[in-house]
């Protein structure tokens, strides 16, 4: 039997996994390089691409940006999932963290080891949820 000392101990730091999370979305959606380097990819949906008039860029950018982060909106502390709101159109990202050679169909068993994660962050229209 693990007792709860030595599996709280096990547990991945959610620090280190929230700043590695905002460091991806500052790649993804602004182009800042992370000090470390960082696996993952960025999803659009397809009502958020067809937005038309820029408002896809915005949104992008927007999500980059956030950091409104509250107990509320992140209970885990990773980071992990924000609304925007653009034009009077609330936008949610979620960051989904995945095993590198899963082809994304298993949950990262060390979220906070970049070298084993790959990060796939999809951006959306609230409506779209």
């Amino acid at each position: 039997m693990i007792s709860t000392a030595q599996s709280q101990t096990d547990r991945p730091d959610p620090t280190v996994i929230a700043a590695q999370n905002d460091a991806f979305r500052k790649l993804a959606c602004l182009g800042v390089p992370p000090a470390q380097p960082i696996q993952g990819r960025m999803h659009v949906t397809r009502s958020l691409m067809e937005a038309g008039d820029g408002f896809m860029p915005e949104a992008v950018k927007a999500t980059g940006e956030f950091a409104m982060f509250e107990p509320e909106n992140d209970p885990e502390g990773w980071h992990d999932f924000g609304a925007v709101e653009i034009r009077g159109e609330t936008v949610f990202w979620k960051i989904d963290l995945y095993e590198t050679d899963s082809d994304f169909r298993y949950g990262a068993e060390a979220p906070d080891n970049p070298a084993t994660t790959m990060r796939v962050l999809t951006i959306m229209l609230a409506r779209d949820w």
